[in-house]
């Protein structure tokens, strides 16, 4: 019997593209809520596409590589994204502010975006002041409740010369309310800039999101199940995670047993939910705590994609005195009764899980239960078993089939690697029932196969529809350099791209008909503050 899809988001065949925001094209350096954002929401309707899913937008670190799934907060806004452009028609930047070293259109290059765009955005601060708009960041301030606590943590983070949190001083570092209210007075200045900083980038990216519904384009969004240590989740609430209560530092870390790639398994090091804590009270604040998460988050898109999903049902538990992941244990996650009382507060919840690696049955049984869609993806299909729970002759509709995901090779730069067998690359083809062995129309195989399998959502990653090699890779996991920068150049999202992209879409029965075939290249409606 056929499943039932979790919501009617997935009810009928469809179709997106998966490209941070970071990657979008733009003279600014990165990839930004402005001018292009909007544009490459009409290059989705043209092409017929209905998801954009992107990666998380949390403020980034290059003590993490300035990786998207380690932020110092589950809540904020990266600030490296709010758009000068908007500033300056809200009049908050003036055109001689915006000039720049020429950024380079491939890459971001994080350390000099950050210098060059840190004044700038304290340049829009002052301005915002002078025209005596307190009012208006009360009012953001009242409708998100996290903002007081992250912006007290950027501007400690800021007196304390970056320190982690768990380095202050003890009083701080265990939130004695005396003297939290001491220091906020004296940071009053940096805690407001932090505080308009989110003011900017919600306002932003709310207007964008309003443009994608225009455009029937939905936003999947992505979340990562734990948080870093050094983030303002895990400093302002402790008693949610397993911590050493003397020292503020994990007693137990994420991560995932040895296997068949890693001997040693893989150490992430974030700390642990205390899931299995026997307290009411520790219960209730985790519960609070992941509802807040869930509801803010749904604030920004229409979907999530849970990574890590597989921790619900039950998650490695490393104790943090190990090196490595070799001597962790399995321990109980909270399971279904966890989604049921987050639907039972929130309603429905549209959520894609991330069950990819070794997932065991009870994992499966997790999402089947809620009716989640799970993850296929292509590149792990070709290993020769007819069985493989990733080809498309294998996988049920309830489904996201992918090419591939931010942590794999591009199909074109996975064809032309050393690592791959020949038979695999064989495998590959015939499954697209081709029998050359051209390397440069690979990608356009794979995007045929995602196309036209069962699975209500197909997702390709940009530079898959594009055609590009892994210089063009979004990450390789395990390593901390070269990751997170890829950008995509402007000239190459064309209406030529779009036309062909939307034939295949059509052809396979997942255009989005709601929108019209051509861009409508409308003007963004800013207003001041």
């Amino acid at each position: 019997m056929q499943m039932q899809l979790y919501s009617e988001i997935l009810q009928q065949r469809a179709s997106g593209i998966l490209l941070p925001v970071y990657s979008l094209p733009g003279p600014y350096g990165i990839g930004d809520l402005g001018p292009t954002a909007f544009t490459f929401i009409d290059f989705l309707a043209s092409a017929g596409q209905k998801f954009w899913q992107i990666l998380p937008v949390g403020p980034s670190s290059p003590v993490f590589g300035n990786s998207p799934y380690m932020s110092c907060s589950a809540f904020a806004g990266n600030p490296l994204l709010i758009s000068p452009e908007i500033l300056l028609k809200q009049k908050l930047l003036f055109p001689s502010d915006l000039a720049q070293p020429g950024f380079s259109e491939y890459q971001v290059e994080y350390e000099r975006l950050t210098e060059w765009k840190k004044p700038l955005l304290e340049t829009a601060w002052q301005r915002f002041q002078a025209n005596e708009h307190r009012a208006t960041l009360n009012n953001f301030r009242r409708g998100h409740p996290w903002v007081d606590d992250y912006a007290l943590f950027i501007a400690l983070k800021d007196t304390y010369n970056q320190q982690p949190w768990y380095n202050w001083p003890k009083e701080i570092r265990f939130r004695d309310k005396s003297a939290l209210q001491k220091v906020a007075k004296k940071l009053t200045k940096k805690i407001e800039h932090a505080i308009f900083e989110q003011y900017l980038f919600y306002r932003q990216w709310e207007q964008l999101h309003s443009y994608a519904k225009k455009k029937n384009v939905k936003i999947i969004g992505d979340l990562p199940i734990y948080v870093a240590l050094d983030s303002v989740d895990v400093w302002a609430h402790q008693e949610i995670f397993d911590l050493n209560r003397k020292t503020g530092l994990p007693k137990t870390v994420a991560g995932v047993p040895p296997d068949y790639f890693s001997a040693t398994g893989q150490r992430w090091g974030n700390p642990l939910y205390l899931w299995n804590k026997r307290s009411a009270q520790v219960k209730k604040q985790l519960y609070d705590w992941w509802q807040q998460r869930l509801a803010a988050i749904f604030r920004l898109v229409d979907v999530i994609r849970i990574d890590h999903f597989r921790g619900f049902e039950a998650f490695w538990s490393i104790p943090a005195k190990e090196e490595t992941a070799i001597k962790g244990t399995w321990k109980k996650g909270p399971g279904k009764p966890f989604f049921q009382e987050m639907e039972r507060r929130l309603g429905r919840l549209p959520i894609i899980a991330e069950d990819l690696g070794v997932i065991t049955p009870a994992v499966e049984k997790l999402r089947d239960d809620l009716e989640y869609p799970g993850m296929k993806i292509l590149l792990f299909a070709f290993d020769g078993n007819p069985e493989n729970s990733y080809l498309p002759h294998n996988i049920d509709r309830n489904c996201v089939i992918y090419t591939g995901t931010h942590d794999n090779d591009t199909a074109v730069g996975w064809y032309l690697s050393p690592d791959i067998s020949q038979e695999a690359r064989r495998q590959a083809k015939r499954q697209a029932n081709q029998v050359n062995d051209d390397a440069s129309s690979f990608h356009h195989d794979m995007i045929y196969l995602a196309h036209s399998s069962t699975a209500a959502l197909a997702i390709i990653p940009m530079q898959d529809l594009l055609g590009f090699g892994n210089d063009c890779r979004m990450n390789t996991p395990s390593t901390t350099e070269g990751n997170w920068q890829w950008r995509c150049a402007e000239r190459f999202i064309s209406k030529e791209l779009a036309d062909q992209f939307r034939s295949s879409t059509e052809f396979f029965g997942r255009l989005n008909k709601s929108v019209p075939p051509e861009p409508t290249n409308t003007s963004i409606n800013i207003t001041n503050p």
